[in-house]
């Protein structure tokens, strides 16, 4: 908090994005007392290529900010399969589990909430440029308008120009996702991974009798067929399960989601004072399915740091951010890493389904090295 002529004026946070962590954060600092303006360049409710199935180790949290999950009537997921590009198939229960819930539901539902809550949001407006002088921030928006801070934290998701200032961002990726909501007959309380050539689709049941089917494909896919819909048939449909799936489903958008350059690479946690959390700070494979608690639970942890030393211990909260990251995600992400090679070609994903199906621990070490506790 700052003192002016003897008064106690809330600390200013601004929050660039509205997925998960941000979302999350300004609930979290806005019951803390902080004055938040959260800057989303889309308008709620919107679709995001997501996986959109999460762990059951965020539900104890969520609970206690009072977040009712359970009332947007989400998926019970209990059981995991995974098939190889030949479609040879291994299953396994999830001792933890997870609920499918479309983003489409869930951001909308928490906008709402911080809404109600008194958090300041700014919709359809990109924030350009974010610049650190005299202890403040200074975002400037697509309208030229200009926010002071004391606090930026930048949660925008896999990719954007804020990320120009980061090295990962001229390393070309070769990654890209592409999403479809569908109705299909398929298991309510599985979450499928199907590998094809240099890429893998995941299918899970979300809310109101729909599924989730999203996939990550290598660009050179796509550049070799020329559109979406010839490289599914090409590449995607040598799966026979997937091929099944593609053929007895209705689709329900007009035209999936995509979104291009997603990167796995390790970022940095912290550039000029910007605090990164959630996606822009870290992504895990799809492969693993825990993106979506990572969000929620990075934001916890920057949120707790803020709430603890405020603006004037910024290197403490720096410091005790990126420590409690490291001790939380830092094996997580490279176990993810690790995993994600042992898939997307006919032969390691092969041997991989061999390995699974031959080492039954095998499973559940991968299991828990990708997923957290309840927090």
């Amino acid at each position: 908090m700052n003192v002016v002529s003897g008064k106690i004026k809330p600390s200013k946070i601004v929050i660039v994005g509205g997925g998960l962590a941000g979302l999350i954060s300004s609930l979290l600092l806005n019951r803390a007392g902080y004055e938040v303006t959260l800057i989303e360049k889309k308008r709620y409710p919107f679709h995001r290529v997501c996986g959109e199935y999460i762990s059951n180790e965020v539900r104890p949290f969520l609970k206690s900010l009072g977040i009712d999950v359970d009332s947007l009537c989400p998926s019970q997921i209990s059981k995991l399969a995974i098939s190889s590009v030949s479609g040879r198939s291994f299953n396994c229960e999830l001792d933890l589990g997870g609920f499918g819930i479309s983003r489409f539901t869930l951001d909308n539902y928490l906008y709402e909430k911080a809404s109600r809550q008194g958090v300041n949001f700014i919709l359809g407006q990109k924030a350009n440029q974010l610049s650190f002088r005299d202890n403040c921030f200074e975002s400037t928006l697509d309208d030229a308008t200009k926010l002071s801070s004391d606090f930026v934290i930048a949660a925008h998701g896999k990719r954007s120009n804020l990320d120009k200032s980061r090295a990962f961002f001229y390393r070309r990726s070769p990654y890209i996702g592409v999403k479809y909501h569908i109705k299909t007959d398929f298991q309510p309380d599985t979450v499928q991974l199907d590998n094809f050539l240099y890429g893998y689709c995941g299918t899970v049941k979300i809310e109101n009798d729909r599924y989730c089917l999203c996939y990550l494909s290598r660009k050179e896919n796509l550049k070799r067929y020329g559109n979406i819909e010839e490289m599914e048939r090409t590449v995607l449909w040598q799966n026979p399960i997937l091929r099944d799936r593609f053929k007895n489903s209705e689709f329900i958008f007009s035209k999936p989601e995509v979104i291009n350059e997603i990167s796995f690479e390790q970022k940095t946690l912290i550039e000029d004072h910007v605090l990164f959390c959630g996606d822009s700070a870290g992504m895990i494979s799809p492969l693993c399915g825990n993106g979506m608690a990572m969000a929620v639970h990075s934001a916890k942890l920057l949120c707790e740091a803020i709430i603890q030393y405020g603006t004037a211990n910024r290197e403490l909260v720096e410091k005790t951010y990126i420590t409690q990251w490291n001790d939380f995600f830092a094996q997580r992400l490279l176990a993810g890493r690790l995993t994600q090679k042992l898939f997307g070609s006919k032969l390691t994903s092969e041997l991989a389904l061999l390995s699974l199906l031959n080492i039954k621990p095998l499973s559940n070490f991968i299991i828990k090295k990708t997923h957290g506790t309840p927090f």
